[in-house]
């Protein structure tokens, strides 16, 4: 089309629909023809009356994103009320007079917020799970008032200015003449009743704010930033207000041995070149237990030795992820002249006293061939 709606109102094309509206009611106070009687206004007035009939009709809004005529549908374009545009003549009226009239008083009672605590957990907890006990400082139903709000043998009483009906109306001549315009009542503040006699305990808020204990139940194989939901246990609303949620995050912290990714955990052992070379066992202290290290001989620095199912629990599904050991050779530094005898002697035996070395194009360390390996090159 060759409009674009979004342009004349200012707004993204992802604008929400509150967006549209509150740029649609700033332009209307300026571009009123009571405001501003100039031809060119007009017109500009049409065009964002046009342009808000548009958008804020979900289904016109959609055949016009489409590339449709989302008003070949309407009767006309944007040359009067109703369907030939000026958009909904109570936004319009809301532009000049004020909040619509929200048709009743409204609840003292409100849901309450959901919370959100932070819990550190270690390794071998998040691996296999446990229950917690946790402190929550919330708000609670205040057990003076029981939520009503007003203090022990008194209630609350129909506001004498809005007669309970939680707004009052006037009447305001435009140039449409006399316009009837209702807003919340500035006395109960939209409620149609006031409370003369608040609680003490709570304010008249029906709440006060408590600390308690809570068993949470934290399932095997969680992680950083899981979060478990705990319904109905977060902040009791105003007017004693249904409960929101309470959130528990958890937070892993780091283990002096074991690396966790994903599921799998990793760690090196490091051994001297003798045993790389004559083989050895090494005692490691996994999470289930003493695990006897099975270095082969010959074992090279570099070399990973997997102990299957001895990670972390699946969170979702049945087993559990791997124990991965990297191998790191240690090479003396400083010999005696004793070990530096024999260990030529080792290599005169071995033919090795003027080795050759070996070159290959693009030797990695170790971290990096295990994150290549991680990347599946």
């Amino acid at each position: 089309m060759a409009t674009d709606y979004y342009a004349v109102l200012g707004v993204r094309r992802d604008a929400s629909q509150d967006e549209i509206k509150k740029a649609f009611r700033r332009l209307a106070r300026e571009l009123h023809p009571d405001v501003n009687p100039d031809p060119k206004t007009q017109e500009r007035f049409k065009e964002i009356n046009a342009a808000y009939e548009v958008l804020s009709d979900p289904q016109k809004k959609q055949v016009y994103d489409l590339g449709g005529d989302p008003l070949s549908q309407a009767g006309g374009g944007a040359g009067g009320f109703g369907q030939g545009g000026f958009g909904n003549f109570s936004d319009i009226m809301d532009a000049f007079f004020g909040t619509a009239s929200q048709r009743g008083p409204r609840s003292r009672t409100r849901r309450g917020q959901d919370a959100m605590i932070r819990l550190e957990i270690d390794l071998n907890e998040a691996a296999f799970g446990t229950t917690k006990e946790i402190q929550v400082d919330t708000a609670i139903v205040c057990t003076t008032c029981s939520g009503e709000g007003a203090a022990p043998g008194t209630s609350a009483q129909t506001c004498d200015m809005c007669r309970g009906r939680g707004e009052v109306s006037q009447v305001t001549r435009s140039f449409l003449g006399q316009v009837m315009t209702s807003r919340p009542c500035p006395q109960c503040q939209g409620f149609g009743t006031v409370v003369p006699t608040p609680c003490p305990e709570c304010a008249g808020d029906g709440r006060v704010r408590s600390r308690r204990t809570l068993t949470v139940k934290i399932p095997a194989g969680v992680d950083n930033g899981t979060r478990i939901q705990l319904a109905g246990e977060g902040e009791v609303g105003p007017g004693g207000g249904p409960a929101g949620d309470l959130y528990v995050e958890i937070h892993e912290l780091p283990h002096a041995v074991f690396q966790r990714r994903g599921d799998d955990l990793h760690c090196t052992v490091t051994i001297p070149m003798t045993a790389a070379a004559l083989g050895t066992k090494v005692p490691l202290e996994s999470l289930d237990g003493i695990e006897e290290i099975d270095i082969r001989p010959g074992s090279q620095s570099g070399q990973s030795i997997p102990l299957h199912g001895r990670g972390i629990t699946h969170l979702r599904g049945g087993g559990r992820g791997d124990l991965i050991v990297h191998v790191e050779v240690l090479t003396p530094q400083k010999l005696d002249p004793q070990q530096e005898d024999l260990l030529r002697q080792f290599a005169k035996l071995r033919g090795e006293e003027r080795p050759i070395g070996q070159f290959q194009p693009g030797q990695q360390g170790l971290f990096s061939r295990l994150k290549d390996a991680f990347n599946g090159r």
